[in-house]
C-alpha cells in the first residue's frame, strides 16, 4: 500500500501532498488514483468495515504535484465546492518555464477547450462550444541559465491551463512539457501547487498551507532557495 503524504487532517478535512504523475481519480489507464489510495489508506489505518467517504473537491493534472484538500463528509464536500465556485479557496504554483518574460507581472485571459480524445488543450474562440474562460496572474521571481522561475496566482481552474497559458500566451512552455512546446528538456514537469488556502468548512478557521517541490526535480533544484525564500513568507 502506497503511504500517502498526510499535513493535516481532522474529522471534516484531509489536506495532502499529492506527488507528480499520480491521477487524481481512476481513470481509463486503471493506474493507481490519489483518492483511491487515500480511501485504502485511510480504511486499514482505522480498521473500518464499510465504504470510506472521501470527497473530491478540486483536481491537479496527473503531472502536476502539490498541496490538495479533500472532504472527509459530504457537508464539508458541499461547502468546499460552494468556496471553489465562489473562487474563496485559493491555489498558488510555482512553475519553471524556458525563456523570460517581457512582462514581468501581468494577468492572462483567454478561452480554452479540451480535446478529450488526444487529451490536449488549446486556445478557443469565445464562441466556440464548450470553451472556458481561462484567467491566472502571474509574476517572474528569478531567471537563470536561460530558465524563469515564476509564481501563478490560478484565477480558475481549468484542464492544463497553466501549461496552455505560458506556452501558447507567452510563448515559454513549462520546463519538460514535451507536449506544449519544450523539446529541449526531459523529466518531471516543472510546476508544483505549493499553496492553498480555504476556510474551514465546520469550524471557519483560515487553512493556509505551503509545501515545497521535490528538488531531485533539477528545474526546481535551480531555484531552491527563490522557492524556499517564497514558501517561508
Amino acid at each position: 500500500m502506497i503511504e500517502p503524504k498526510i499535513i493535516f487532517e481532522d474529522n471534516h478535512v484531509l489536506v495532502i501532498i499529492k506527488p507528480q504523475n499520480i491521477a487524481v481519480q481512476a481513470d481509463s489507464s486503471n493506474d493507481p488514483d490519489m483518492l483511491s489510495i487515500l480511501k485504502e489508506y485511510i480504511k486499514q489505518r482505522d480498521k473500518k468495515k464499510g465504504n470510506v467517504f472521501l470527497g473530491l473537491v478540486h483536481r491537479l493534472d496527473r503531472p502536476t504535484g502539490g498541496v490538495m484538500v479533500f472532504a472527509k463528509t459530504s457537508k464539508a464536500a458541499s461547502r468546499l465546492s460552494a468556496e471553489l465556485k465562489e473562487k474563496k479557496l485559493k491555489k498558488k504554483y510555482i512553475c519553471v518555464v524556458c525563456g523570460r518574460p517581457q512582462i514581468v507581472e501581468n494577468r492572462l485571459t483567454t478561452f480554452l477547450k479540451k480535446d478529450e480524445k488526444n487529451n490536449i488543450v488549446y486556445i478557443s474562440p469565445r464562441t466556440e462550444q464548450g470553451s472556458k474562460e481561462a484567467i491566472l496572474d502571474y509574476k517572474l521571481i528569478s531567471t537563470k541559465n536561460k530558465l524563469s522561475l515564476i509564481n501563478i496566482d490560478l484565477i480558475t481552474g481549468r484542464s492544463h491551463q497553466i501549461r496552455v497559458q505560458m506556452a501558447k500566451q507567452l510563448n515559454m512552455p513549462i520546463y519538460a512539457d514535451f507536449k506544449y512546446g519544450d523539446k529541449e528538456h526531459t523529466g518531471n514537469l516543472a510546476l508544483w501547487a505549493y499553496e492553498l488556502c480555504f476556510i474551514h468548512p465546520v469550524t471557519k478557521e483560515n487553512m493556509r498551507f505551503k509545501v515545497a517541490p521535490d528538488y531531485t526535480n533539477l528545474a526546481f533544484k535551480i531555484f531552491e532557495n527563490d522557492i524556499e525564500k517564497l514558501i517561508n513568507l
